[in-house]
Order: structure tokens, then sequence, then C-alpha cells
């Protein structure tokens, strides 16, 4: 048998040293409400002065490492300064996201149990035949909380420059070239099957349990593709120990001016990704009202703002948690048609 240290990084037997999950992931792209806010969304109703009198957890249902766990952790923080009591982050990974998420849809809704959400909260349950929660009916927003660009990377082993070489490639070389995601329905997962259907052409998937340990073999060049949030990508790309191909914004970013936006050679490819915070139904308004509140402070702090910039991330936050619930429920509406329309198998 090879030794798979000894293989190239876009052989299939790569996927003999990539650790694979056993249940389905997702999360794409979201059009942002804007940050503008009625005065009340800001103002924090008299039955939750008292809340919280006792930690609050924070569950991430994704392996430490990834843009959701960043965020969930720079939220946490946020939140345990506003709130004066300490909010603990909580990683729940494992089959598709989907373990974290149903241990909050079952915990109390007192406000001392959450989520942080991106596309896959949505997705996952979309692509699995028996779904252990509802994402609309067992949850209740809180809101947005930012918007990430995703952004085309390769190991610089790769003999690649651009996005037409990895198009050619994926050609010339059908069913050799292996690409990381976190999992099945992941929004890296989802980013590379519209990109290989709108190119026509075919790669084999690598599902791994979270964005984190997906990147670090990327990084070992264990597998040679993937599309990462250009939040946890940048640095490495900055530093030469991974080549970006393209952006999936519709134009380029000022981060990184010199990379193209995949639409330049896939006209109308865009695919980024939302993170955001939800509670368990039935939570109090007033509870809600409050968390929205702090939480859209912190996207509004100029500093904040600034800092994640630097790190492609654009806070946002919705409106208000009621408003972020219809988002919810347009964007499921929206991933189950892409799904059918693509043609992804649960």
């Amino acid at each position: 048998m090879p030794d798979p240290m000894t293989e190239t990084p876009w052989s299939n037997n790569a996927a003999r040293v990539c650790p694979r999950e056993t249940t389905p992931r997702l999360g794409r792209s979201m059009r942002t409400f804007g940050a503008v806010f009625v005065a009340g969304s800001l103002a924090t109703p008299a039955l939750a002065q008292s809340y919280p009198t006792r930690p609050v957890r924070l569950v991430v249902s994704v392996a430490p490492g990834g843009n959701l766990d960043m965020m969930g952790r720079a939220a946490a923080q946020a939140l345990t300064d506003a709130l004066g009591r300490q909010v603990i982050v909580e990683n729940r990974p494992g089959a598709n996201s989907t373990i974290g998420a149903d241990h909050v849809a079952r915990s109390a809704p007192d406000g001392y149990s959450l989520l942080m959400i991106a596309g896959t909260f949505l997705i996952g349950p979309l692509m699995m035949n028996n779904p252990p929660f509802d994402p609309l009916r067992d949850f209740t927003g809180i809101s947005q909380i930012a918007v990430v660009p995703q952004m085309l990377v390769v190991h610089p082993s790769m003999p690649l420059r651009s996005v037409q070489a990895l198009i050619d490639l994926a050609k010339a070389r059908p069913g050799e070239l292996n690409y990381a995601t976190s999992g099945n329905g992941s929004g890296s997962h989802m980013a590379m099957a519209f990109f290989m259907r709108q190119a026509q052409i075919q790669l084999n998937r690598i599902p791994y349990n979270g964005d984190g340990p997906a990147l670090v073999n990327l990084l070992g060049g264990q597998v040679p593709v993937k599309f990462d949030n250009l939040s946890t990508s940048i640095g490495h790309v900055q530093a030469g120990r991974l080549r970006a191909l393209g952006v999936t914004t519709p134009q380029r970013t000022a981060l990184l001016p010199q990379v193209p936006a995949i639409s330049e050679t896939l006209p109308g490819y865009s695919a980024s990704i939302f993170n955001g915070m939800v509670a368990p139904a039935a939570t109090s308004k007033d509870v809600l009202a409050r968390l929205h509140g702090e939480l859209a402070r912190f996207t509004q702090s100029p500093q904040n703002r600034a800092r994640f910039e630097r790190l492609g991330v654009e806070l946002q936050a919705s409106p208000s948690p009621e408003q972020f619930t219809v988002f919810l429920k347009s964007e499921y509406a929206r991933y189950a048609r892409l799904i059918e329309e693509a043609g992804i198998n649960k």
C-alpha cells in the first residue's frame, strides 16, 4: 500500500489521511439588512434588567479554529463585558453541526443557552432525512452579527495561478483532484458545488469536522483545494502559505485587490457566509431584545468594525430579533431551492 504521506496532495489517496465526518452540514451567502436601527432596537426592556444572574453558555457547533468559532468567541467576550456575567463558549461539533444545535434546541428557553450559527444551521437539516430539530420551529432569532466572504485557495505546491487554471486542470484530470470542506452542505461545500456546476467540472469532496481541521490539512498539503472564509485564510495567503485564486464576492475585496473575483471567470458567481446568534423558541422577547441590543452595539463600534474589516469580516447586526427570524425563514426557503437545483444529495 502506498505511504499516504508521500502521495501528491491532489491524489485520491489523500483521503486516507483526512478525518471524515459521518453526517452532513452547510452554510452560504447572505444579503444583509443594513445597519440602520430604530431607536427602540437598542433599548433594554425593564424585565430584562436583571438578566443574566448566572453565566450564559454560547454553543458553537463546529470545532475550534474556524470563522464561526472566531466570531462566537468575539461575541461572547462582548456580551461578557456588557452583561457583567461570563458568556462561556462551548464547542459541540459533529453531525453536520446538528449536534450542538440540537443540544440548544432541547435547552430551557431562558436565555442561558444560546447558539452561534452560519448557513449550515439552516441547510444541515435540509440535507438529512430525519433531522433532529427544525431550525424555524425550535429556534428564534437574536441577530445577525457578520458577513464573511469566502476565497478559493490552493496549496502552493499546486501548479495553479488562476481560477481558469483550476478549471482546466480539473477537466484534464477528471476524478483526480480533491477538495476539503467542513462537511456535507457546509458553506465551503456549497460554494464548491455551485462552482463545479457553473464550471462544468467535478472534484472529489473530502469532508472534515469543521473548517479549522480542514484548513490545517490544506496547509499541510494533504488536500490541495478549498473554499475558505477570507477571515481565516487571508493571513496564510499574505504569508505565502496558501495561494488565493479568487474571492466569492461579486467584486474584488479591498483587502486583497490583486485577487480577482471568481465572477470575472464565471459571470454571476457569488457565495458569502453570514454569522448570527439564535436562542431556543419561546425565549422571552425582553431577553432577546437585551441580547440584540448588546450585539448591535458590538457591531456598530468603529473600533470593532475596523478590527474585523482587516480580517475580511463585515460586522452587521439585524434591525431586530424579529427581522432576523424573518431573514432565517427566507434563507431556509432559498437554500432548499438551491440544493434541489444543484442536485446535491442528502
